[in-house]
């Protein structure tokens, strides 16, 4: 059970995800956190994600924001970048992210989820059984729950890293 908290991917930011070619491959929807995934926690979207979420609607992607924060953090945000949105999501349970998918009109199998988070994004996304994709956070000064959270991850991701490397090397 450990792979549940494994990412099928762990990239640097969610502005670095080649998102044309996870189309390509058949994903049609993309659930978010927001959150120090897109901007760093409590800001309001920036130009970057704008324009992120311009260029994923030209491509043809749906999307939506799955935050467990409030109505008054997320309505906004979503409003800035024209996403639809879920808030009070309660991740990791998988009922959120299959909200998200009935919304978006998309199945496990076309969407994938962004989240910075393990124990929260990516556990409710592998449980939910949707392409996981964990991004390095924004802003390392966090709210203590998290930073507790994030020594555990960091162990986690240390074996993550190992296999890897390891199944990397027997190829």
């Amino acid at each position: 059970m450990g792979n549940a908290f494994y990412p099928d991917e762990w990239l640097d930011s969610a502005y670095d995800i080649p998102y044309e070619q996870f189309y390509q491959k058949g994903m049609r929807g993309i659930i978010f956190d927001i959150d120090n995934t897109l901007v760093p926690h409590g800001a309001p979207a920036d130009e970057r994600a704008v324009q992120l979420f311009e260029r994923l609607r030209a491509i043809g992607f749906h999307t939506c924001l799955l935050s467990n924060n409030k109505e008054a953090r997320v309505a906004p945000f979503a409003g800035q970048v024209g996403s639809d949105y879920i808030y009070k999501g309660r991740k990791p349970k998988r009922s959120g992210y299959r909200q998200a998918m009935r919304r978006m009109g998309t199945g496990e199998r076309s969407t994938m989820f962004v989240g910075d988070q393990l124990f929260t994004d990516v556990y409710g996304a592998r449980r939910t059984g949707i392409y996981s994709i964990l991004v390095k956070p924004i802003n390392p000064k966090e709210e203590i729950q998290i930073v507790l959270k994030r020594y555990l991850e960091k162990i986690v991701l240390w074996f993550y890293v190992r296999r890897q490397e390891k199944n990397s090397g027997s190829l």
